[in-house]
């Protein structure tokens, strides 16, 4: 019989932790309009399809800028820009609505496929944006409301509505509204607690965009996860570089992530419909596909509890194996549980790292363990640094290390090599001079 690996298994696991939590879950899903014509639009409307069909509400709102363009050019009308905003004369609003339903119904039919029903709806009431700097908009307008109610009742009836980039008055007149803002206002009014922004960009790298110094990327070089803050301090770095009147979609897509978390969603996920399985990557793994801005406190580290030791011991194991580390029991780590920490994302434990105190105003950094899954994310580095300010709130003076392979890694991280005559005379005691571990110290 064929084996599960640990990693297939940590994955199915996390795909029963995420269904578990947001099941019932209404999560909208902002599509770009290029999206549509990519030959991985068939298996991003499959997930959707699967993930309507499994408890999560899922709503769309189709982005057409790109088709409302080529059909407006068709018919030789000329569009023009305020901005990122479209001006909507009267005698285009017809030939807006056209495309604009056109690229809705192309949703309906990816779902239907998957035996999916769904519904293109009025869902939003809008109103004209009217004159802006001394230009009049015409029949661009401005989300007023959503109709809840609406949408809810068919969500209810396990439909999927879609919300195409069309908003009526009270009185039935159509404005064409940006389906950015249709998105965002209805993240809101629904209290969704996903809002998926999905387009053909390869997003936030590091090397295409200036990034702090302090954000890593994942294997791929694309940026992770952002707190509302980093989202803010790159697209003020970012913004000051661009030319006059240029437009940046991935800024835009991290400047909509962001009015969306001020909004009150508790994580906006920015991928690319481009790979396939990107939204199932992206909800169902906390390593993701893309990049996500998290209101809510996503990871965190926290005091070990007994429940975690068998979770820890699984994280050292394979660098026991390697001779990196001392093993422990059960037993030993619970006897020292005051003394550790664990790094959790989502509930589940992905690092770990001890501070025993030796006397003499010096404490030991010890069981530093962390997920390989997880290397890219410096987990490893995160504890450490945690453990040397706790150790400096707590009063110490000094604390250090004993390593057989990391030299450079604590090196890096500002520890210098120390004598074993250097430790505390109760360490110094325990020293196992077969093992022959390299000390490594920091003053604090």
């Amino acid at each position: 019989m064929a084996k599960t690996s640990p990693s297939q298994v940590d994955l199915i696991r996390e795909a029963f932790h995420y269904q578990s939590r947001f099941d019932g879950s209404t999560m909208v899903f902002k599509i770009d309009f290029p999206v549509t014509e990519d030959p991985a639009f068939s298996y991003l409307m499959k997930d959707l399809a699967l993930l309507a069909r499994t408890g999560f509400r899922v709503v769309i709102v189709p982005g057409a800028k790109e088709r409302i363009d080529a059909v407006l050019q068709e018919y030789g009308i000329l569009s023009q820009y305020r901005g990122d905003s479209r001006i909507t004369p009267a005698a285009a609003m017809p030939f807006v609505e056209m495309a604009a339903f056109d690229v809705a119904t192309r949703f309906i039919t990816g779902l239907s496929a998957d035996r999916v029903d769904a519904v293109i709806g009025n869902f939003v009431r809008a109103r004209g944006l009217g004159v802006c700097e001394g230009l009049d908009m015409e029949n661009t307008g401005v989300v007023d409301r959503i109709l809840t109610d609406s949408i809810k009742r068919v969500l209810e009836l396990g439909m999927v509505p879609i919300l195409p980039c069309i908003g009526w008055s009270p009185s039935g007149k159509p404005y064409n509204v940006p389906s950015d803002e249709i998105a965002l206002s209805a993240s809101r009014a629904l209290g969704a607690v996903k809002l998926f922004i999905v387009s053909v960009h390869e997003g936030l790298r590091i090397g295409t965009y200036a990034i702090p110094k302090h954000l890593e990327g994942g294997a791929t070089g694309c940026i992770v996860r952002l707190t509302p803050l980093e989202a803010e301090a790159i697209l003020e770095i970012n913004e000051l570089l661009l030319e006059p009147g240029t437009q940046d979609r991935p800024l835009q897509e991290l400047r909509l992530a962001l009015r969306a978390s001020e909004a009150g969603v508790e994580r906006v996920h920015i991928i690319n419909g481009q790979e396939e399985g990107a939204i199932l990557k992206e909800l169902f793994s906390n390593l993701g596909a893309g990049t996500m801005v998290y209101a809510d406190e996503y990871e965190a580290i926290r005091p070990l509890k007994t429940a975690d030791i068998p979770g820890i011991l699984r994280l050292m194991e394979p660098l026991i194996q390697q001779g990196n580390l001392v093993r422990r029991t059960a037993a030993q780590i619970q006897e020292k549980k005051g003394d550790y920490v664990v790094f959790e994302i989502d509930g589940s434990v992905h690092a770990c790292g001890a501070l025993h105190h030796w006397g003499a105003e010096q404490a030991e950094i010890a069981a530093v363990a962390t997920d390989p899954a997880y290397t890219d994310m410096g987990l490893g580095r995160r504890i450490v640094r945690y453990l040397i300010d706790r150790a400096i709130k707590q009063g110490l003076c000094r604390v250090f290390v004993l390593t057989t392979h990391t030299h450079d890694w604590f090196e890096f991280l500002g520890f210098t090599e120390a004598s074993v005559e250097s430790l505390p005379e109760s360490r110094r005691k325990q020293y196992d001079r077969i093992r022959k571990s390299t000390i490594f110290a920091l003053d604090l």
